[in-house]
């Protein structure tokens, strides 16, 4: 018999933090906005806008671990 998908994993994976964490990375873009042109900083606006890739990056695979854990502990 073959094995049928589950939705198992993708239930027990929460979604908190996720709007925390895009909420930050927005903010990041407006604050790059901010130092870029009206402080005039563009080195600063341009450092500061580096962040919100980062920020989503990081999110993205602590996402992946925890989903990783998840289908890890079905096979156990």
């Amino acid at each position: 018999m073959a094995d049928t998908p589950t939705t198992e994993p993708a239930e027990s994976v929460s979604t908190d933090g996720i709007g925390a964490i895009v909420a930050a990375s927005v903010g990041s873009v407006a604050l790059a906005l901010y130092f870029y042109y009206v402080r005039g900083d563009k080195q600063r606006g341009l450092f500061v806008g580096l962040w919100p890739v980062t920020i989503l990056a990081l999110a993205s695979y602590l996402k992946l671990e925890e989903i990783k854990r998840a289908i890890e502990s079905l096979d156990s």
